[in-house]
């Protein structure tokens, strides 16, 4: 691995951008934290970074020749504030980037689908992760989290589809990579953990592994999108209630070795996961 120069990893403090600055600065690498507070971060630079705010971006890439990327969450056009960051970055004297995308979006997609198309042109080092559905989902804040929690039901449209879930943390061990090996990716690469799973299987794997009962409620697309329109923007909540029809449809039934071929060793599965994070998330 090349060991020089220091990551800017933008959403330091989520899901992905946690792990991955821990693992960055426990392999001795120099890490400058993002976070629109500018949270502290064990063993990396606390940095704040907005996407909305152009004033962060210059402050937040001093010194940098690496990136990974987290978009901005909930953000239906995240290219129009992204490229221009990305060609500032550039100019700047980063070198590398790697972007945080979705199995479910390819290049030229939707959303961060644009970002990924732009990339190559960009930056000569590059990599695009396109990770599955996360573990954590189930394990965190995530409203699938909160609803086993206080209600012991796990809610979609996903019917009798499957997902190659994937651990957060595999994906953050692929990102070191990405990042510190001699040569970048210069691709795509599909994450999922070992196995593909039904949401009737995360709902029994969880309830073994709670102790108490987890059900799983299959809803139509629409009665999906009306809940969570309750609590979420309509656009949103009609994409959401989309991608759970796509895994009905089988378009996320698959596994990949990506994560065993970056890393060297085997993904993790759910029952790990869980059994690892419990259901009060982390």
């Amino acid at each position: 691995m090349s060991t020089a120069g220091t990551t800017l990893v933008i959403g330091a403090t989520g899901t992905t951008g946690s792990r991955t600055a821990a693992r960055l600065s426990a392999a001795g690498h120099r890490v400058r934290a993002a976070s629109r507070r500018g949270t502290p971060v064990p063993g990396a630079e606390p940095v704040r970074f907005d996407w909305y705010d152009p004033a962060t971006h210059g402050a937040a890439l001093a010194g940098a020749d690496r990136l990974y990327l987290v978009p901005p969450v909930g953000d239906p056009d995240p290219a129009a504030v992204m490229l221009p960051f990305l060609r500032q970055a550039r100019a700047a004297g980063v070198r590398r980037a790697v972007l945080l995308s979705s199995s479910a979006i390819p290049e030229g997609g939707p959303a961060v689908g644009a970002v990924h198309r732009e990339l190559p042109g960009l930056f000569e080092e590059w990599a695009v992760l396109r990770p599955s559905w996360f573990m954590q989902n189930f394990l965190g804040g995530h409203v699938h989290a909160e609803s086993i929690r206080e209600h012991g039901t796990l809610l979609s449209a996903t019917g009798n589809g499957r997902v190659g879930f994937v651990d957060a943390d595999d994906i953050a061990a692929v990102a070191v990579r990405a990042l510190t090996d001699e040569r970048a990716p210069g691709t795509d690469l599909v994450l999922t953990g070992p196995e593909a799973l039904g949401y009737d299987d995360i709902a029994a794997i969880m309830t073994e592994v709670s102790g108490r009962p987890v059900v799983h409620r299959s809803l139509t697309q629409d009665e999906l999108r009306a809940h969570l329109a309750k609590e979420l923007p309509a656009e949103f909540a009609a994409l959401l209630a989309g991608l759970d029809r796509a895994i009905a449809d089988g378009a996320e039934d698959r596994t990949t070795d990506t994560v065993r071929r970056l890393t060297g060793r085997p993904p993790h599965d759910f029952r790990s996961v869980a059994e690892r994070e419990g259901t009060s998330g982390r």
